[in-house]
């Protein structure tokens, strides 16, 4: 398995942290860490997305990181 493949499935697990964080965020002990959590998530996901993408082709790159 190649070093893009593996950031995209990094890619997709980092997919579902950000609508964990966001959910996070609207318990009143957790909103900042749902807030970082939701940033950091999205952005990893898009760094490693963009990544992969220089091998993997963009239909099969984004079907498989967020199906």
């Amino acid at each position: 398995m190649s070093i893009y493949w593996i950031s995209l499935l990094l890619a997709g697990v980092f997919e579902i942290g950000w609508p964990l964080g966001l959910k996070l965020a609207g318990l009143p002990n957790m909103k900042i860490w749902g807030i970082v959590l939701a940033a950091l998530s999205m952005a990893l996901s898009g760094i490693l997305l963009w990544f992969s993408l220089k091998e993997i082709p963009i239909g099969t790159a984004y079907a498989v990181c967020c199906g």
